[in-house]
Order: C-alpha cells, then structure tokens, then sequence
C-alpha cells in the first residue's frame, strides 16, 4: 500500500488521492440492492485523460485492480470495487468539451451528468435523448453499463447515440475509435466494443455522442387496459401508427397507484375504471408543431379504442410531468418497499404476457412476491422481487431469467451484469460466447486489472 500510494501521489495531488478515513462511504459501493459495500485501498481521481493513463499503468505494474466509478447510480454491482484495488473516480473529468451545432455532437467528458449535459443543450433548442431513469448518472456510466431507459422506443440505446470514443487501455494506452462521422468500414467496431463492458476492457476518458433538435410540445397519454394480453397487441400496433411515441411504458394497476401516490399525483381515475383495469399504458409523443401534436394525440386515442382501451386520459402537463417523474422513482419506491433484488430482462414485445403469466406461476411456486413494470414499447420488464430467503431467491431468479432466455430474450436489457447478476450470466449464457469474451477480455487486459470480478470471473 505504500508503494501504491507513493506512486500514485506523484500523479495526483493530495487532494485528488483518498485513503483510509478519507474514503466515503458513497466510493463503495453503487445502488444495487443485494451488493455489499466494499472498502477499497484508495480512490484516485483524475483531472484528464492523462491523469488515468499514469494510474492505470501504475496498477497494472503493480498489479491492482482498477474499479472505474462514474456517479454510482448503477444497479449491479459493477462499480462496487475490491478490497485490494482501487476506485478510479471519474467525477472531476466533467467537462462538456463541445457542442457542435454543425455535426450535431457533444463531446464530453465521462464524469458529465445527464443533467448538465441538458442544461447546456436546452437553451440551444437542443437535447440528448437518453434518459435511463436517473439525471445525476455520468455519461461515462451510461456508456459503461449502454444505459437505456423510457425514451428508448425511440431513440434506443446508449450505444446508438455514441459516434466515438478516446480510452484508455489497461497497459495505460490511449485510443481514439470513431468521431464525428455516422458511418465507417474502418476494421472492427471497437467504439461498440467498449460500450457496455462495464469497466472490464477500457476506461473511457471522452464520448461524442449524437444531439438533436428539442420538440417544443408533447403530451402525455395514460390509457387503462382490461389485460396485459390486449396492452401487448396494442404497443406493435402503436408504434407502427406513425405517432411515433418518445415514451411507451407498462405498469400494473397496483403500479401505477402505488407510483402515483409517491409523487402526490392524483390522476382523477375513476372507481370503476380502476377496478376494470388490469394495466395501464403511459404514451408521451413529442412534436415540433402543436398542431402536428395534436394531430398524433387524436390519432392515437382512436387507436387505442379500437383495440379495446377502457379509457383515454390526456393529463394536463404538470401530471403528465409528474407521473413520468413517479415512473423514474419506481426503483426508490420499490426499495423503500423492501425489495430484496430487481431483474430487467427484455424479451420479444408479443412475449410480453407469456412472459409475465410465467413469472407469476413461479411467484407463487416459491412463495414470493413479484411487482412489474416496463418499458412495453421494447419488451423490457423491470421485476422486483421480495424474497428475503437468500437460497429461495436464487431459485426465484434464475427460473424468471432462465425464462427470458428460453423465449428468446436477455439477462439484462439496460442495468448490465456486474457482479450481482454475473452467477446467472455464467450459468445461463452459451458457454462459446463466454469463452469468447474472455478472450477478448486477455486481450484488452492481459493482467486482469480492469473491474475484475464483473461481468466474468
């Protein structure tokens, strides 16, 4: 340790190193709910790129390993670091280097937040359009973890709004991979590469990502449904309308009251509509006019009568503003609850009520409750499980992910593996593409430095 922390003070100055008491308790851990906290050896913080090309040449000489940390808003464990490692703390590299209005991209450093990042775009008649759910997060996390969220029906995933990346190898290496062109056959991919491995191949020091005009108005549409079967034949049908919703999401009854109530929202829904209604389908569409906005509210209402809604609420702004803020709180709301874990699995959109009939008959095989929630406009259902056994809730998760799986889905859609779904990972996944990331991984990180234990042993 005090070899480390000698090498690592002729990089940093003291204020930029922390050990021993100094180590708040925020650097172990990330939000999680089944992860336990760990106390790393130090936290380095970097000022530049430079910064964290020295520290990581340093540990892989010394053989420690490097935890990357944006904001920790993330939900599997990926950032909780080692005993024996470091957290490389990304939160001072928070510059927003450029906004070119030309090309249409923003380069920024990895410790910027969703929220400062908007803050500049919006006065410009501009926005980025990923939104995971969690405005303090890092654009350095989002690409870590290829961050998703409601708007994702539209303007999918972080990895489509990343033209480039700059990152440092484990050898301590700087890279430069695409920029600010929307195509290339240049050899592999290695901007697509990086993103979404969760700090096991690289530390990304700067994105440039795609930016685009801000719609002036939208509405926000609440439509109840008798049964999640009749939610799932209307989303396909939603989307190919010609509406083209920003948002399109899927809460339970119970849901939806519970969220509601969080946020102080009363969405004047009658007594027997909330006893008829077994779902409900939140739409917010987005439009440059409001008459092109209007337009696309009465075409969707029409829609959505046709295909058997009991009803059609089009909420005032401030509770169309609150009832999608109550949706970005679900996972606080379900944690104050006691939820022992939460599982983001994504399946095919016309799975969706094969799906969650399955999860409700293993819910009640192992005596368990299991709340939903999703992004129905992509098949991605947010489960909370409250299952305090921790034998019988591995059974629980592995039955629901394996599931997912079997109807041709993924582990995780939008919240990663880390260390807190790697045992289902490593269980369930082809064992070819596993042998293969490891490869690739000896390859980037020949010493095993980089977030070791995530994702893969």
């Amino acid at each position: 340790m005090a070899d480390l922390e000698a090498r690592l003070l002729e990089i940093l100055g003291p204020q930029q190193l922390l050990v021993g008491d100094a180590i708040g308790d925020d650097y172990t851990h990330d939000e999680a709910l089944s992860a336990t906290p760990v106390r790393p050896l130090a936290v380095a913080r970097p000022e530049c790129a430079a910064d964290v090309a020295a520290i990581v040449r340093v540990c892989d000489e010394l053989g420690v390993p490097v935890t990357a940390r944006g904001a920790g808003t993330g939900l599997s464990g990926a950032c909780t670091p080692r005993a024996d490692g470091i957290v490389l703390a990304l939160e001072r590299m928070n510059k927003i280097l450029e906004i070119d209005t030309d090309n249409y991209v923003a380069v920024v450093e990895p410790g910027v937040s969703l929220d400062e990042l908007d803050t500049v775009l919006a006065p410009l008649g501009l926005v980025y359009p990923v939104c995971p759910g969690e405005n303090s997060a890092s654009l350095g996390g989002n690409v870590a973890t290829n961050a998703g969220g409601m708007r994702a029906v539209k303007y999918g995933v972080t990895r489509h709004q990343v033209l480039g990346l700059e990152a440092v190898l484990a050898s301590g290496e700087v890279i430069r991979t695409g920029g600010k062109f929307v195509k290339a056959t240049t050899g592999y991919d290695l901007t697509q590469l990086i993103i979404g491995s969760e700090g096991t191949l690289a530390v990304v020091t700067e994105a440039v990502l795609k930016i685009y005009p801000r719609p002036l108005h939208s509405s926000t549409i609440l439509v109840p449904f008798a049964s999640v079967d009749e939610i799932a034949s209307a989303v396909p049908k939603i989307v190919q309308s010609g509406v083209n919703p920003l948002v399109l999401e899927y809460v339970d009854g119970g849901g939806l009251s519970t969220l509601a109530a969080n946020v102080g929202l009363d969405l004047g829904i009658g007594a027997d509509v909330q006893v008829a209604a077994k779902a409900y389908l939140i739409v917010v569409i987005e439009q440059h006019s409001e008459q092109r906005l209007d337009e696309d509210v009465e075409v969707l209402a029409e829609l959505v009568g046709e295909l058997g809604a009991i009803d059609v609420y089009v909420l005032p702004p401030r509770s169309g503003a609150l009832l999608l803020e109550a949706r970005e709180k679900a996972f606080w709301v379900v944690k104050a609850l006691g939820a022992n874990d939460i599982i983001d699995v994504v399946v095919p959109r016309a799975s969706v009520p094969q799906y969650l009939r399955a999860v409700t008959a293993i819910a009640t095989e192992h005596a368990s409750i299991i709340s939903a929630a999703g992004h129905a406009g992509d098949g991605n259902i947010h489960l909370s499980v409250f299952q305090p056994d921790d034998d019988v809730r591995h059974r629980v998760m592995h039955a629901i992910i394996a599931t997912g799986l079997e109807m041709g889905g993924a582990i995780s859609a939008e919240h990663g593996i880390g260390k807190e779904k790697k045992q289902y990972f490593l269980e369930l996944e082809d064992p070819n593409k596993i042998a293969l990331m490891r490869r690739i991984k000896a390859a980037f990180d020949p010493n095993g430095i980089l977030n070791p234990g995530t994702l893969l042993d």
